[in-house]
């Protein structure tokens, strides 16, 4: 292979291109001041407009070529050229517009459209010299009626040169300031490309050039698979610069984005490869399958997942059968994120002019609007899955239309209920059934639920197309498909792998740093009380989380840390965020952080994010008491004011937050699964000058995380599928304890179906649960209790899920699906008894210790070795009983500071601690020290002198304790850090 030459992939690049209809042009045709082939533009304008032309001509008798060369040239100065090769050029003299490329018509009914577009002229140019007195010349440049919109710039690895080098040659070898590079004037797309990858980019900006990869993608990674006898890249040339697919990709997919804060500044999206790969997949699928199938779409962050909704979106609503009728007659968009709302209209409106193709119902729009858009069969429907509870009840007649659905980001809210309602408001009913409803509902036959039913789980008319980077198990099976190995798997793959190795996202463990704590705990009583052992837990850990030396110490370790490390990082622009586990645990960092930043670095400041109201000391907070903005703000507010640095969250914010300015996070909370993904991937989004993130985590373990992102690092894979008869397992373990009597919960369903219950249907279902959980008060048994209400959790969570993917017909279990959604509202609550030990115990030690990495970036937890965790699927083990153990506090200190302590005694802390710190504030030499250092200083000087002789000293009264202390760095930092701090305070009060 070493004998092979650039010149050898060109000849291969042009023998493709000619064997798929392109004509060979030469560099002497082209006109370098106009940027255009004339020879070929005004061939195709000949043979397809002679009569347009003639008019022209009329009213330009003379040069009426470069008259013509100057009026497209304004328009494309004007509008761009992707939009005046859409709608081509108005002239007052032109009966209409006089096009300048025919895209491909919809069918082929019409042969004159069919000759107009076999008319585009396509022709390939090697070596293109295109400036004046110039000896460079572009390796391949693809014509278009004359227009050159593809540029290549080819490198050969057997020479020596790579992709990189022909990236450089675009940055500085190409003025962006010539006509052929302006934007969106001539050429539309660049590409560099050598033997094994391909790189793109739609505008020249000098060295500020910006590349993206336009690779498939190799083993759910970055880069190209091998084919035999081709080069990697060959699918460039041999499938995306067909003409049928360049025409497709500017007529249906490339689009300008304007920037909503500066509309001066657009960006001409090209697709990635992975963008157009699904939206091609989906589409032929769909052609083959028609109505009725699901697709799951597993796309990373950072996969332009908003663009490939907005074109498959747009795809679908267009998409016809071999008969040419719509497959379907409306694409409903689920989603809860403004910014789609707003990108995809934008996008769709330049694809397609048609005015109101896009319905959005957000939430200016109710219900009543919904149902008015489902009725007028509206092309596009931007919704939330919410509003399908209350449209059903609006819609009095709609005609069983077909659907496809696209849900952005598949989770629990489109399961479930959620989705039950939409299906019903699709399942199509007429004016008579609409009139009868209320009063069908009044029968004891099980046609009435059966009806029912028959909406939910007819789903030939649906199509689901799911969108997800982290799919749970539940979701793989409702969405996935089953392959030959009898698991659900996903239609189309785009892995968390690939988008860090393309650079599209960071990998938000790079930088991962682990902080254990240890403290030991004292008493303040001398009684030992016995306490319910759950509720003694959570207290002990609401006593440590939340105590004022734990977060005070925590918070001065995370500014200092983000001040002196990473303050500085993307421009001085980077911003942190705080992880915390509760919103009274956010409202308290709040506090510390803004106290200390006050003291040691006023013009910094934090914004919080946590829902509702909170209640301290007889003074109340809300988010927007706290901030001084309003809730809706806060995003544009921490984006762009600088000196706001640190965001502190509780359950906000933690997962579709993007904000890539967001480099570094203090995690404060247990993160396991799904969530962990979602919270640390806050930080992956990138920006110009991003090259680094940082994790400082204090409470979780390197495995935990590790384990949870190994699920979703190439792809998702399940342990088993669901048996769907599971569910008469749970049914018959319910039936057993005969609390839930069969004519109580058909009455109870029946009036639940009621399209218009009044107050005494509301009475009556109501009495119809109470009498249930009387005779569930009445075991008296701890056990059976805890049994039965974990036998219906899971049947209703197991129907609730299995019904999504099986046509399960049994009404009998559908009514008690119903049913048991009222009892378990009506359950006793499962209370842990409530302990207070705020005023019994002390923290009497405490110490943050960094466990791995270097004191400033941490460690890489690495990705790359860990091996793929199959999600965990729907758990179908029996009750497990919650027995109510009691423990006395003596024992549960001891147990506490055994996990978490240095294991000392109170005749330690007496001999090492107190004593000796209580002699220390008497020695005035100290006190002077203090007095005129700064901390470190005091510190090290106290160490030296002072310290380690009281150590030594110490050596008579306690051996065991010396060596301890001598032989455990963590014991002897502990000790030196909380004395010294204790007198530097002291000594400066």
């Amino acid at each position: 292979m070493a004998h092979i030459k650039e010149k050898d992939i060109e000849e291969a690049i042009q023998n493709a291109t000619f064997k798929s209809g392109f004509a060979q042009s030469v560099s002497s045709d082209f006109d370098r001041i106009s940027c255009i082939n004339k020879k070929e533009l005004f061939k195709f304008l000949e043979s397809t407009q002679s009569e347009l032309l003639d008019e022209f001509k009329k009213s330009r008798p003379t040069n009426w070529q470069e008259k013509l060369i100057d009026l497209i040239d304004n328009k494309i100065k004007n509008r761009g050229l992707i939009e005046v090769l859409r709608d081509g050029v108005e002239d007052y003299t032109l009966t209409s517009n006089l096009r300048l490329v025919y895209f491909k018509p919809n069918n082929n009914k019409n042969q004159e459209t069919v000759k107009l577009y076999n008319s585009n002229i396509f022709s390939l140019t090697r070596q293109l010299y295109f400036e004046d007195g110039a000896k460079t010349s572009i390796d391949l440049v693809v014509f278009l009626n004359g227009f050159p919109i593809v540029v290549i710039e080819l490198k050969n690895k057997y020479t020596g040169q790579s992709i990189e080098n022909g990236k450089e040659q675009f940055k500085l070898d190409r003025s962006y300031r010539s006509k052929l590079s302006e934007f969106n004037t001539r050429t539309l797309i660049y590409f560099a490309v050598d033997n094994d990858e391909v790189s793109m980019t739609t505008e020249l900006k000098g060295k500020d050039t910006f590349f993206l990869p336009f690779n498939k993608g190799f083993e759910n990674g970055s880069g190209n698979p091998t084919v035999d006898g081709k080069l990697k890249t060959h699918y460039l040339w041999e499938e995306i610069l067909s003409q049928d697919s360049l025409l497709d990709i500017f007529r249906n997919f490339y689009f300008i984005q304007v920037d909503e804060k500066d509309p001066k500044k657009k960006i001409a999206i090209f697709p990635r490869y992975h963008q157009l790969d699904v939206v091609k997949k989906v589409e032929q699928k769909v052609k083959e399958e028609k109505q009725g199938h699901k697709y799951l779409i597993q796309h990373s962050a950072g996969s332009g997942k908003t663009n490939s909704i907005s074109w498959l979106a747009h795809r679908l609503s267009k998409l016809h059968d071999e008969n040419e009728n719509p497959i379907f007659d409306s694409v409903i968009v689920i989603t809860d994120r403004k910014v789609l709302d707003k990108q995809l209209q934008d996008a769709i409106y330049q694809l397609d002019k048609t005015k109101g193709i896009v319905v959005k119902i957000d939430k200016n729009k109710n219900s009543n609007d919904l149902a008015q858009a489902l009725q007028k069969k509206a092309k596009i429907i931007i919704t939330t899955i919410q509003k399908f509870a209350y449209a059903y009840k609006k819609i009095d007649a709609i005609d069983k239309h077909n659907y496809a659905i696209i849900i952005d980001e598949a989770h629990s809210s489109t399961s479930g209920e959620n989705i039950n309602y939409l299906k019903l408001t699709l399942s199509g009913k007429s004016l008579d059934e609409a009139k009868e409803f209320d009063s069908k509902f009044e029968s004891d036959s099980e046609d009435d639920v059966n009806k029912m039913l028959e909406a939910i789980t007819d789903t030939k008319h649906l199509s689901f197309f799911a969108f997800t980077a982290t799919p749970k198990d539940k979701t793989m099976q409702i969405f996935g498909r089953v392959e030959d190995d009898g698991l659900a798997h996903e239609f189309h793959l785009y892995s968390m792998r690939q988008a860090i190795e393309e650079g599209f996202i960071l990998d938000p463990l790079k930088n991962y740093m682990i902080s254990d704590t240890y403290f030991k705990i004292g008493k303040k009583i001398k009684d030992n009380p016995i306490f319910e052992k759950r509720g003694a837990n959570k207290a002990i850990g609401s006593f440590i989380n939340l105590h004022e030396h734990n977060i005070n110490q925590k918070v001065e370790t995370i500014v200092e840390d983000f001040m002196t490390n990473r303050v500085f990082w993307l421009a001085n622009k980077a911003k942190a965020m705080i992880v915390t586990s509760s919103r009274l645990h956010a409202l308290k960092y709040k506090l510390a952080l803004d106290g200390y930043l006050a003291t040691h670095y006023p013009s910094i400041k934090s914004l919080i994010a946590f829902s509702g109201e909170l209640e301290i000391d007889e003074v109340k907070y809300t988010e927007e008491s706290l901030n001084a903005i309003k809730e809706s703000e806060l995003p544009d507010v921490f984006d762009s004011v600088d000196s706001i640095k640190f965001l502190i969250v509780a359950d906000k914010y933690q997962t579709g937050f993007d904000q890539p300015k967001l480099c570094v996070m203090y995690v404060d909370k247990m993160l396991d699964g799904v969530t962990a993904v979602q919270t640390l991937s806050r930080l992956n989004r990138v920006a110009r000058g991003k090259d680094n993130t940082f994790v400082l985590d204090f409470v979780n373990e390197q495995e935990t995380i590790l384990k949870s992102f190994s699920r979703y690092y190439t792809c998702s894979n399940i342990e088993k599928m669901t048996d769907p008869n599971i569910v008469f397992e749970f049914y018959h373990k319910i039936d057993e304890f005969h609390i839930c009597y069969e004519e109580e919960v058909k009455e109870y369903c029946k009036l639940y179906l009621k399209e218009n219950r009044n107050s005494n249907d509301i009475a009556n279902m109501d009495n119809l649960v109470n009498v249930a959980i009387e005779r569930f008060n009445k075991i008296k048994d701890n056990a059976k209790e805890d049994e039965f209400k974990t036998y219906v959790i899971k049947f209703f969570r197991a129907y609730n899920f299995l019904i999504q993917i099986y046509p399960i017909k049994k009404t009998s279990l559908y009514e008690m699906y119903i049913y048991l959604g009222g009892l378990i509202k009506k359950f006793p609550k499962d209370k842990i008894s409530k302990v207070e030990l705020n005023n019994l115990l002390s923290l009497d030690f405490y110490k943050l210790k960094r466990m791995n990495g270097d004191e400033i970036n941490g460690e890489d937890l690495s990705l790359s070795s860990t091996v793929a965790q199959p999600l965990q699927g729907y758990s179908e083990g029996s009750s497990r009983t919650k027995d109510k153990e009691e423990v006395d506090l003596n024992s549960l200190i001891q147990r506490i500071n055994d996990l978490f302590g240095l294991d000392l005694s109170d005749e330690d802390r007496l001999a090492f601690f107190d004593q000796p710190l209580e002699a220390h504030k008497k020695n005035e030499d100290l006190k002077d020290i203090a007095i005129v250092n700064s901390y470190d200083e005091f510190e090290e000087q106290f160490k030296k002198g002072y310290f380690l002789k009281m150590i030594v000293d110490k050596r008579s009264t306690n051996e065991e304790m010396f060596n301890k202390i001598i032989t455990d760095n963590s014991l002897k930092s502990y000790l030196l850090e909380n004395m010294s701090r204790e007198l530097y305070r002291y000594f400066n009060v």
